[in-house]
Parts: structure tokens; sequence; C-alpha cells
């Protein structure tokens, strides 16, 4: 009976040590996850997302691990989204507008709305997603969006009237192109990463963009002058979203600690995306480029013109049965109340 009971105790430990060894706990294992990122590593909206990252990386005890792939190196700014659907990137950064038409309600985020700042317009894009949740990003994860201060025209030569853009072959991406022909200038399409040499080869005359790229992209160094048309700026949603099977799969806990610090990025990128344009203005003009501002009967011209864009999107957009003029008023409503909130 004794050398039963020995034998039993070998067996059951011999078992216990055999289940203990094949089981390996989930928070010992590491989630490495990529993540391509549009901008260049220098600029200071990757830095932005580097510390999200480490951020995800602290509060999770370094159950996740994320490789930062910037610059395009991953995947190209055109390709990240659909990169992501598919799972060739785990998480991703880009910009709405280098998929036209791919996202038609969220295209209304970049219509020439007179966006006062980044901080504005990001807190807008991020309320208009809440709030309208088109079904066009459903394949995805949305874990955070960020937005660019005004759009404003940079170019070679002065620009100080519309009589003085018409002609000129400005660089644009998405709706931008829109509000080029609607001034009177040639759209030309490109992502930003292209538009240094562009500018240096005379392939174009100017582009529209947030002051912070005079710095952030170095192209104070093509362009001679802005103009500060703020009354119709523009901005570019931009998307942080991750693989639909990745998130799923993810424990519940960590799906938390990325929601929480997503959240909390928010305000990170709008602050960030303020502060570079603060800086593009200082780094433009200590090297001798001009800024100048136009008139409010100028400004009235610039405005006049645009407004049919955002009629145009409107009617579009009714036309294939999407929210145009629910999208348009709802915006206009969210930079009024986050104008007064936060300027």
């Amino acid at each position: 009976m004794k050398d039963t009971v020995v034998v039993c105790l070998w067996l059951a430990t011999l078992l216990t040590a055999g289940i203990s060894c094949s089981k390996t706990p989930e928070s010992d294992q590491v989630i490495t996850l990529s993540y391509s990122i549009f901008f260049p590593a220098t600029h200071s909206q990757c830095e932005a997302a580097a510390a999200w990252t480490r951020e995800i990386e602290a509060n999770t005890g370094g159950r996740v691990k994320i490789d930062i792939f910037p610059g395009g190196t991953l995947t190209k700014a055109d390709e990240t989204y659909n990169a992501v659907v598919s799972g060739i990137a785990d998480i991703g950064m880009s910009c709405f507008a280098y998929n036209r038409g791919r996202f038609p309600v969220m295209e209304a985020v970049d219509l020439p709305m007179g966006y006062p700042s980044g901080r504005v317009a990001t807190l807008a894009a991020n309320a208009f997603y809440q709030t309208m949740r088109p079904r066009e990003l459903d394949e995805v994860q949305v874990l955070y969006l960020h937005a660019h201060g005004p759009g404003l025209l940079h170019t070679k030569k002065p620009v100080k009237s519309l009589d003085d853009l018409q002609g000129l072959k400005i660089r644009s991406t998405g709706l931008s192109a829109k509000v080029v022909s609607a001034l009177g200038g040639v759209p030309v399409a490109m992502p930003q990463g292209a538009t240094y040499e562009a500018l240096q080869k005379g392939v174009v005359d100017g582009t529209f963009a947030p002051i912070e790229t005079l710095k952030g992209w170095n192209q104070a160094e093509v362009v001679n002058s802005t103009v500060d048309c703020h009354q119709i700026g523009y901005t570019t949603g931009m998307y942080v979203v991750m693989n639909k099977a990745k998130w799923e799969a993810l424990p519940e806990e960590v799906q938390k600690v990325f929601s929480e610090v997503s959240q909390r990025w928010i305000e990170v990128h709008a602050e960030t995306w303020d502060s570079a344009d603060l800086e593009g203005e200082e780094f433009t003009v200590n090297r001798g480029n001009q800024i100048f501002s136009i008139s409010r009967e100028e400004a009235a011209r610039w405005t006049a013109a645009v407004t049919p864009v955002i009629d145009e999107y409107i009617q579009e957009a009714q036309g294939k049965g999407l929210p145009g003029e629910q999208a348009v008023a709802e915006l206009r409503k969210l930079i009024r109340e986050y104008r007064a909130r936060v300027q």
C-alpha cells in the first residue's frame, strides 16, 4: 500500500511539473507590434508618436513592445492604411487625404473651414469622428486622430493677393487641391516627402501647408514667402489606427492601456502642432523669408472663392447617401466651440 501511495505521488509530481513547464503565463508574453509613420524620425509629430509608444510599453509593464518605422520605411504614406488593414503594419499613422475618396465622411475635416490652430483642428477632428462614427473606418481600430494648424500658402515669389496666385503651380493634397483650383492656382498632388525637391527644382511654385512644414520638412530653404490666409485655413486629418485582428487579440487590460494613453495623446499632438507652427514661423523669418497678411477685404475674396468647395462637398456626399450637410454643420459647430474654449 505504501509503495502504491509513493508511486501515485511520484506520478502526480511529474504531471504537475509537465503542466507548469508547458504553460507560459500570459503576462510573460511580450506582444511585439510594428508602427508605420510617414513623418521623418526628426519631425515633432514622429517624436510625439514615439513618446506614445514608450507610454504604452511602460503602462503595460513591458508586455507590449512597439517598433517604429518612420519616414515611410515600412509603408509609403498613401499605402499605410491598406497596410494596416492587411496586417503588413500593425499600427499606422498617415493622412486621410492621401487616399482621396476612401474616407468620404472624414474628408469633411479637411475643408477650408478657417481652422485657427492645430489644437482646435485636432480636438474638432476627434470629436467629429466620435459623433459621426463613419463606417469607412470600421475595418480598423481607431486609436486617435490629430490635425495640423491652418494650411497657409508658401511660395517662391510673393503672393499678396488673389491676383498674384493665378496660374501658379501649387503642391496640394486631397481637398486642398480643390482649394487651389478655386483660388485660381494649378494643383499638383504630392505628399510632403516629395515637396522639398519639387520646390527646389521648380516643378511647383508653392505649397499649401501649415507653417510648421517650413522647419519640420525644411521647406523654408526653398520658398521665399508665406501669405497668412488663415481665414480659409484648412487642415489635414491624420489617423493612428491598428489592425483589427491584432486589436481584438490583445488582452482586455492591454486594450484599456491603449485606449487611455491614446485619449491623453490627443492633447499631446494638439500642443505639438501649435508649438511646431511657432517654430516654423520663427525659422522662416530667421532665414529672411517674408510673411504677408491679407486685408479684411482680400480675405473676403479668398473666402468667397473657396465657398463652392464646401458646397460641392455637401452635394457630392448627399448624392452618395452620406450626411454631407450634417458633417459640415457639425464641424462648424465644433470649431466655434473649441475656438472659444482654447484660444
